[in-house]
């Protein structure tokens, strides 16, 4: 099989919307990790705040890695979706994932939206990552 699906159980369960937390294309050792939100297991948000979420993503973020066999050094690319106008956030915004990404520096691309997962989510995170 060429797919391996990765859903750790400590990330809330995505079946009920089709998706899996990551898919790892094993030809290629590529890791394709869904949009991560800040939910609950029930799929609430436990936080308010652009920052108070982004932080909460990144941590969902490194489970989906851990469980996938990656790490933050091996992300290729990352895709933040804020709620409203990007710009308005990246003062705010930069230093966390500055400090989450270290020295790993991969692709970037910010964008603005005007929905996401539900009306309380504010950040969610899509990213592409190679295999440790």
């Amino acid at each position: 099989m060429r797919k391996q699906l990765i859903n750790p159980p400590e990330l809330y369960d995505g079946r009920p919307h089709g998706m899996s937390k990551a898919v790892i294309d094993t030809a290629t050792a590529t890791v394709y990790i869904s949009g991560q939100v800040d939910w609950d297991m029930n799929h609430q948000v436990s936080c308010h705040t652009v920052e108070g979420q982004l932080s909460n993503v990144l941590t969902n973020l490194n489970i989906v890695l851990d469980a996938s066999g990656s790490s933050v050094e091996n992300l290729l690319s990352l895709r933040i979706y804020i709620r409203g106008e990007f710009g308005e956030f990246i003062e705010t915004i930069a230093p966390i994932v500055t400090q989450y990404l270290g020295e790993s520096r991969p692709a970037i691309t910010g964008i603005g939206v005007s929905s996401l997962a539900s009306p309380e989510t504010l950040v969610e995170i899509e990213a592409t990552a190679a295999l440790a």
